[in-house]
């Protein structure tokens, strides 16, 4: 396996790695296209950069506002009716996954990595995916931690910190997010 496909099984990866370079390099050209992402006119232009950003076709149904920020990109991946408001910020290198349907407000942060706190191991990157399920709607400067599952229709309140998954079906809030109701389906 490459140092991609170890990082999205979730192998931390020390930083003097012998392929942690190759890192680096994906990284430089996610900034060149980031920055024709943000400078961008118009959805559809934006869609289309975004495309090249994470490797596949986004739907003609998913909307993006800019700026949006990723490392690297390749690891996100876009269901269809996606909505994702301006200055979000993700970090996929450990794979984050939205499904159809869902809402993201502005200034979401969505973080795959991690690094131990242990001083012996830090420099060191530790991966964890994430998962947004159809129909979700994550708040307004919330955000979701590595290795969260967000559950089919819960709502993820502004502002809130997810370090734990969230079922289907509720909505959460708070710093660490704790469950405040149960919605009907």
């Amino acid at each position: 396996m490459n140092i991609f496909e170890r990082l999205t099984s979730g192998e931390e990866i020390p930083m003097n790695d012998p392929e942690y370079s190759q890192i680096g390099k994906e990284v430089n050209k996610t900034i060149a296209l980031s920055t024709k992402l943000n400078s961008s006119e118009n959805v559809d232009e934006i869609r289309e950069v975004l495309g090249q950003i994470i490797g596949k076709p986004v739907d003609a149904s998913t909307t993006l506002f800019t700026p949006f920020y990723t490392n690297y990109g390749k690891n996100i991946s876009l269901g269809k009716n996606v909505f994702i408001n301006h200055a979000c910020s993700f970090l996929d290198l450990g794979g984050i996954t939205i499904e159809d349907d869902v809402m993201i407000g502005p200034r979401v942060s969505i973080t795959s990595e991690n690094h131990p706190t242990e001083i012996a191991t830090r420099k060191s990157m530790r991966p964890s995916s994430v998962v947004i399920k159809r129909n979700a709607w994550i708040g307004a400067s919330a955000t979701i931690l590595p290795g969260v599952t967000v559950g089919e229709n819960s709502v993820v309140a502004a502002g809130a910190l997810v370090n734990k998954d969230v079922p289907a079906n509720k909505v959460v809030g708070g710093v660490p997010a704790k469950i405040l109701k149960h919605l009907d389906a």
